[in-house]
């Protein structure tokens, strides 16, 4: 008890969409309703609480040119700790950063193990890059490293063609993607283009990364399919930028990217209303700095989703879409304090008052 005072949060506690309770405590650093009988140390917190906010892509141990070294990785941890991201989905780093479960001061990260790419067909550094006839035994070996996930590289440019274009032969993917869940893991795919989305869907997939190319003919299909979107909006906010570096060498992949930018809202608000399940993430790592999970959910509501809708996709839902608990009772007191009500201005999650991590105040 002498490492975890008992911790008294007071005020708003939002423990789901349609739960608000007056109060929690903290307890030798878990979650629990009931005042505790005996306690000679209390502090208290007050303010609004919403379980530690999700950033569901994102990638620690990553820079502009690969892996980096720890105390680089560390960095980017903390820098999403106190933006109060306290449980991220890694999805593809080729660090090795397990060493970061060790550490209770750091957010819980759930990995997708390293990219797998087509050869030449991705940033260099990042994947694995591989042919068609290698992806079950890759896929096999990332499932076996990863906690439950894994990430493919689904398309990128093609210089022949000068556009995006499909990684994967649909032949490959199905039987990758059946491994996978033999495996007893999930699969998610980065996909910029429309044309590579079908393939995968009907294949198995359960996430699309980005999915910028979702098109309405294809809602339906990720609808019924209950496949899950991260559309990174921070990061598709990028694409003009990319268009004109490019655009000299790649006139058609630029105007391709554009269009994909222009329409990235609707995109977004398309597949909401059409129920497909949307969850937060950045695509920090690598090009993008960490720490811009409030900037993402203010994204969301640009598109049009519903600031509680949005809300869930960083706390309550993405929590159990990732088969973590939020403010559980007995759960770890993984938790992010507001001066006010996220529900009305989601703006306030830029502006924690408290980051309680394990049950310790950490920001």
């Amino acid at each position: 008890m002498s490492d975890h005072p008992v911790l008294h949060v007071k005020g708003r506690v939002l423990a789901g969409p349609d739960d608000v309770r007056d109060e929690l405590w903290v307890v030798g650093g878990r979650i629990s309703y009931a005042r505790p009988a005996r306690a000679r140390e209390v502090r208290t917190v007050e303010g609004w609480a919403l379980p530690g906010l999700v950033d569901a892509h994102c990638h620690v141990g990553l820079g502009g040119h690969g892996p980096v070294e720890p105390d680089v990785a560390e960095k980017q941890a903390l820098t999403d700790r106190e933006a109060g991201a306290l449980l991220l989905r890694d999805a593809g780093s080729p660090s090795d950063t397990r060493w970061i479960d060790d550490r209770d001061d750091l957010p819980k990260i759930v990995r997708a193990g390293r990219h797998i790419a087509r050869t030449r067909r991705y940033l260099r550094g990042y994947a694995h890059e591989i042919e068609p006839e290698d992806l079950v035994a890759y896929v096999a070996r990332e499932a076996r490293r990863g906690d439950g996930w894994v990430k493919l590289v689904g398309d990128w440019i093609d210089r022949e063609v000068g556009d995006l274009a499909p990684s994967w032969p649909r032949a490959a993917a199905e039987a990758a993607i059946a491994e996978a869940h033999r495996l007893g893991a999930r699969v998610t795919a980065h996909c910029f283009a429309e044309n590579s989305l079908r393939d995968l869907v009907e294949s198995g997939i359960d996430c699309v990364e980005h999915a910028t190319g979702l098109t309405d003919d294809l809602v339906p299909l990720f609808a019924e399919r209950g496949v899950a979107i991260v559309p990174t909006l921070v990061n598709i906010a990028t694409f003009p930028d990319l268009a004109a570096g490019g655009e000299a060498k790649f006139p058609r992949w630029s105007a391709h990217i554009r269009r994909l930018h222009a329409r990235r809202y609707d995109t977004v608000r398309s597949a909401y209303d059409a129920g497909i399940p949307v969850f937060v993430g950045t695509d920090a790592g690598g090009s993008l700095p960490h720490g811009l999970v409030a900037a993402e959910v203010a994204e969301l509501v640009t598109a049009g989703i519903p600031p509680l809708q949005a809300l869930s996709a960083t706390t309550w839902g993405a929590r159990a879409w990732l088969g973590r608990p939020g403010l559980d009772e007995g759960a770890p007191a993984d938790l992010v304090v507001y001066e006010t009500d996220p529900r009305a201005d989601v703006r306030v999650l830029a502006a924690p008052r408290r980051v309680v991590l394990n049950g310790k105040i950490v920001g």
